[in-house]
């Protein structure tokens, strides 16, 4: 069966496509055409003039829908994959925070199953932690944080099919061991919750470690040691210029103005939009699965409100964010959502953007940002345009 959008502003690598056309076949885009001219027997879809932009790639989120990927089960995974699927993530890599060994295992038996499924949204799993410095623990579980553990992870990394990316902080012992382990079984090392100075940070990147985990957070900025000033971890970031970086886009992790910063120094090719949403994201009522966190001022926080915990951000909101209140033009705040995590994932050659051959992952949005259609595989998942 052949769908045609026509009647929409249209995203392409190329720049907005305007008058044009998108022809779906099953669960790949078979081509954009430069016109809307109706082809025979194709189902129509009128865009209303709606922004016509690639489903949202995420790479960073914990649940929704009242549900956390912690859990490990099928249920949960499917709770929370739906819930951001109706808000425009179109592919996701569902996050742990730091966890054991067995719940790392369950979650990557769960991941593997969902995976092999047709048309699965769900494209890898991802370990946050717990390789993590402890006085940068943020809302991770304090007793599992420790330095690598080879005994650990090797074994995970040899017998996982669906492991692709994992953070840690490369200041602590055995970093560079496990960070070159990791780049040979083709998972991506990401740094987080760290205090690392330039030196190690530059040792790490030089290792293979390529990527920063929620940028600002969890780590420090240009800091005094007595009378002298000592290079955060954000700015050794900065100055490795093959780094690349995601940023909570919800407008309260990093202020509008920084996300403006990072967009500009560091560029649409090497930043990522990401929500590190919890289970209460998503979701109508205010579900938590993690029993320490609270939900105020728009946010997740620890109890005692001495952290942020994570967002409650869905795909669809952090453009609105970049756009509306970062100044970020919408074409580099959806190229953001989707085209460079693909590329920083290695799934641009089947997600990421609007072509011929990729797979038919489209959103809408209207005039105020607003989302008002989502398409999955070719699948429709929400259709505001009625």
């Amino acid at each position: 069966m052949l769908k045609q959008i026509i009647n929409g502003r249209i995203l392409t690598p190329q720049g907005w496509l305007e008058g044009g056309s998108i022809i779906v076949e099953g669960n790949k885009i078979k081509a954009v055409a430069n016109t809307d001219l109706p082809i025979e027997g194709a189902e129509v879809l009128d865009a209303k003039g709606c922004h016509v932009v690639p489903g949202g790639i995420e790479m960073h989120v914990h649940g929704g829908g009242g549900r956390d990927f912690m859990e490990g089960t099928e249920e949960a995974f499917r709770v929370a994959v739906q819930a951001h699927l109706e808000y425009g993530t179109t592919s996701i890599f569902p996050t742990l925070s730091s966890s054991t060994v067995p719940m790392i295992e369950q979650a990557m038996e769960t991941c593997d199953k969902l995976m092999a499924e047709p048309d699965s949204p769900i494209l890898g799993l991802h370990l946050e932690g717990p390789y993590f410095n402890p006085k940068q623990a943020g809302a991770q579980i304090p007793e599992w944080i420790k330095a690598p553990v080879a005994e650990e992870y090797e074994p995970l990394l040899k017998k996982s099919k669906c492991l692709k990316r994992w953070d840690e902080a490369p200041e602590l012992p055995g970093s560079i061991e496990f960070i070159k382990c990791c780049c040979q079984h083709g998972v991506l090392p990401s740094i987080g919750h760290t205090r690392a100075k330039y030196d190690e940070v530059h040792a790490a990147n030089e290792a293979g470690m390529t990527h920063a985990t929620h940028f600002y957070n969890a780590m420090p900025v240009v800091y005094k040691n007595r009378e002298f000033k000592e290079t955060g971890t954000v700015e050794s970031i900065f100055a490795e210029e093959n780094m690349t970086v995601e940023m909570i886009a919800d407008g309260i992790h990093v202020p509008p103005v920084m996300l403006r910063m990072i967009y500009q120094i560091k560029g649409v090719e090497r930043t990522a939009l990401v929500t590190d949403s919890l289970a209460c994201a998503a979701t109508h009522g205010d579900a938590a699965f993690d029993p320490r966190v609270i939900l105020e001022d728009g946010v997740c926080k620890l109890a005692d409100r001495s952290a942020l915990a994570g967002s409650i951000a869905t795909m669809d909101r952090l453009i609105r964010t970049c756009v509306q209140q970062a100044g970020i033009p919408l074409e580099d705040a959806c190229r953001m959502a989707s085209e460079t995590p693909a590329k920083i994932m290695k799934v641009y050659d089947r997600k990421g953007s609007l072509e011929a051959g990729k797979d038919a992952d489209i959103i809408m949005l209207d005039p105020n940002l607003e989302l008002t259609y989502v398409m999955q595989m070719g699948h429709e998942v929400v259709n505001k345009l009625a």
